[in-house]
């Protein structure tokens, strides 16, 4: 986990496989459609998830997605077992790719919301985290009632009426699609982005910290989809010269350069 300034305690780890993966379910969605609603007609639950929050380089990314609340579908596994959908870090890369191929047809609605790392330097992250979500909810076809965060920290706040529950992605069906939809999403623009800008390792660190990344960085200075506000360039005395700073007394949005 990285704090605000992107400060990041240690490298992606080594591809592994997952831990077991836990069922999500619906008790999340249950009570919140048990609730009455006021508006006469059936509570509509989009869940909602982040990617990208702690990276160098590259968007944040959020999704949002509903269901009917239906069974949601599940991967063929080993023998006569199966894979179920859950939080995508419990998922295999290539678990992750199929549910994404297969989830859209079968969500009610979902829809992809990013900020640039030019907006993650000038409002702050949590801002440009918001700005994000929001433009994927707009994106819905149908409002939603109520968003399901996963975690702890409201990002969202009004007008959207709120529920934060830690670990939803392993708890809530709507916000482990999200998850899924949200990470595959990221993972192959910052892919595609590794074609543009060989030698930083996108494709394996979608822009996180990692041996590969960090000497591309030393060697060749930050790329145009590096986030200039993170504290990784105070380690880098050729590019610190780059390196932006929000101005508190001059209002979001104002940057200057040291």
């Amino acid at each position: 986990m990285t704090d605000s300034t992107g400060a990041f305690p240690g490298l992606v780890p080594s591809p592994a496989a997952p831990k077991v993966a836990r069922a999500a379910g619906y008790e999340i969605e249950e009570e919140l459609r048990a609730a009455p609603s006021g508006s006469g007609h059936p509570v509509v639950i989009a869940g909602v998830d982040e990617v990208g929050r702690g990276a160098w380089a590259g968007p944040v990314v959020v999704c949002a997605a509903v269901t009917d609340l239906s069974p949601p579908p599940v991967l063929p596994g080993r023998g006569k077992k199966t894979i179920a959908l859950t939080d995508s870090k419990l998922l295999t890369h290539a678990h992750r790719d199929a549910f994404a191929e297969i989830l859209p047809g079968w969500l009610a609605g979902h829809a992809i919301g990013a900020s640039s790392p030019e907006e993650i330097d000038e409002l702050g992250m949590t801002a440009a985290l918001r700005r994000a979500a929001v433009r994927a909810l707009e994106a819905l076809p149908v409002q939603p009632d109520v968003v399901i965060l996963d975690g702890k920290h409201d990002f969202l706040s009004r007008p959207w009426r709120v529920r934060c529950e830690v670990k939803a992605d392993q708890r809530s069906v709507t916000v482990a699609a999200a998850s899924v939809l949200a990470k595959v999403h990221r993972d192959r623009l910052m892919a595609d982005l590794g074609d543009d800008f060989p030698g930083y390792g996108f494709a394996d660190s979608a822009g996180y910290p990692s041996p590969v990344h960090q000497k591309a960085l030393e060697e060749q200075g930050p790329t145009p989809h590096h986030r200039l506000s993170w504290s990784y360039l105070d380690d880098l005395p050729r590019w610190r010269h780059m390196k932006k700073h929000r101005d508190p007394l001059a209002g979001e949005g104002q940057l200057s350069l040291l």
